[in-house]
């Protein structure tokens, strides 16, 4: 039997919520938090960077070993436990899914969730306000990489096209926290994207992560 993982993250962290996916969808037992030997460890404490060098979240704790940085966990738990593959076999095939959870990871999710959903979570305005005029100054980049979504969805039910990848998991998270934000409505849109967040959100995976407290 396979020894658990422990995702060191707190369960709303989008990136710990698509290592959670990952796992869903592979069926890999795991637990996720802050407290990975029984003891809750403080963000940015020593013992924070003792496991993670730049005190980053999540890290993959697993048969005493640690991993640090989503793409690079995501396809640890895809190549070291049995289930449905999240990475084609097809090297060029690959590759596409490596270069979309990067896109993902470095641009899409600075422009939505660092810049936009961030500022609504927890807002730096006078007496703990929203600061509207960052959000209006960060919208249309927002827009501009939900533009990219759309393209690369194109008719295609996953991100990278016919089947579920680890870039789905990196993808969800992100778009599932900005629907709920007040202008949520109004940046998802009502075609390929709102019908794919939703396809997202029905997947037994996405009904058990994204409704996590």
């Amino acid at each position: 039997m396979e020894s658990s993982v422990y995702i060191f993250a707190p369960t709303f962290s989008s990136f710990a919520r698509s290592v959670m996916l990952c796992c869903e969808e592979k069926g890999i037992h795991y637990t996720c938090g802050m407290a990975p030997a029984s003891t809750e460890i403080r963000s940015k404490s020593p013992e924070h960077f003792a496991i993670h060098p730049y005190g980053k979240l999540p890290a993959l704790l697993h048969d005493g070993q640690i991993l640090i940085e989503t793409s690079t966990i995501c396809r640890y738990l895809d190549a070291r436990f049995d289930g449905p593959a999240l990475q084609p076999a097809d090297p060029l095939e690959r590759a596409r899914v490596d270069e979309r959870s990067a896109e993902i990871a470095l641009y899409i999710d600075q422009a939505l969730l660092r810049d936009i959903v961030l500022e609504f979570a927890f807002p730096k305005g006078a007496d703990g306000q929203v600061r509207l005029d960052k959000v209006q100054e960060r919208l249309p980049a927002a827009r501009s990489v939900l533009k990219r979504v759309r393209e690369l969805l194109a008719d295609n039910p996953f991100i990278c096209g016919r089947d579920y990848s680890m870039a789905d998991a990196l993808l969800t998270p992100i778009l599932d926290y900005v629907a709920r934000l007040p202008l949520g409505d109004e940046l998802i849109g009502s075609g390929a994207v709102k019908e794919y967040l939703e396809r997202m959100r029905q997947r037994p995976s996405g009904q058990k992560v994204l409704n996590m407290a």
